[in-house]
């Protein structure tokens, strides 16, 4: 089945099986008002727990950089977060846009579906382990949520990057508390190579980095999670926002 997009600023998504590979088509132009729709048909593709989810977004027009949070915003709601999704694209200024963008950290592109396909031969076989808890709002939370990231990764044989992960996880949690006043929601991932910590409230607000008023020099806790992990961001999803980071061996303390 093909995706035909009914207005140039629509989005369409069609979906067919190749396989155990769930395969979607994107078509029209994506922007703030269609986001979530698509979001929605990436977490849809995954329940069934196909081998992988690749996307072709050839015929998909972005012409917003702010409009690739969607793919990310699918990320973070997704119930089988160890199901691979891989992106293709035949135009190569779109696929540099992505490569420079906070999307690549979690779904490579590819030029082809067949290159995809290719690659999905070794992205399958890897063992992703992640494991989720619901937080009290309160400051027990804290400790609670250090006490797990160390079970978490000791028991994943990631011990070495249990002294950065309890910073970056401390740092997210005391964020939620300080500004939001939600239940922290927290997810963290191995895929054997890195480790990803992710946070999530209830509030729309961004999370973002500050500066002092009087010396401008950036306080945040942000900053120190900016300078000790390979990659951090702040994604607003149907509910609120994840704040996430990825730690590799070269964040190790």
């Amino acid at each position: 089945m093909s995706a035909v997009a009914e207005s140039p600023s629509s989005l369409a998504v069609a979906s067919r099986t190749d396989e155990s590979v769930a395969v979607l088509t994107v078509e029209g132009v994506l922007n703030t008002a269609n986001s979530a729709a698509l979001r929605d048909s990436i977490v849809k593709a995954t329940i069934e727990k196909p081998s992988a989810v690749m996307v072709n977004i050839s015929g998909l027009k972005v012409p917003a950089e702010a409009a690739w949070t969607a793919f990310l915003a699918a990320r973070w709601q997704l119930p089988h977060p160890d199901v691979p999704i891989v992106l293709v694209c035949a135009n190569r200024a779109t696929r540099e846009a992505i490569s420079q963008s906070e999307v690549v950290c979690f779904m490579p592109v590819y030029s082809t579906e067949k290159a995809a396909t290719k690659a999905l031969a070794k992205l399958t076989s890897r063992t992703v382990r992640h494991a989720d808890a619901q937080l009290p709002a309160d400051l027990s939370s804290l400790r609670d949520s250090r006490r797990l990231v160390r079970e978490w990764l000791t028991d994943w044989s990631q011990s070495k990057l249990i002294p950065v992960a309890l910073v970056v996880v401390n740092v997210f949690v005391e964020n939620v508390l300080e500004h939001t006043g939600s239940v922290p929601l927290m997810r963290v991932e191995t895929d054997g190579a890195t480790a990803t910590i992710a946070v999530s409230d209830d509030n729309t607000a961004p999370a973002v980095r500050l500066s002092s008023p009087t010396s401008g020099i950036d306080v945040s806790g942000l900053a120190i999670v900016d300078a000790l992990s390979r990659a951090w961001g702040s994604t607003p999803t149907s509910s609120g926002k994840t704040v996430w980071a990825v730690i590799g061996p070269e964040n190790q303390l």
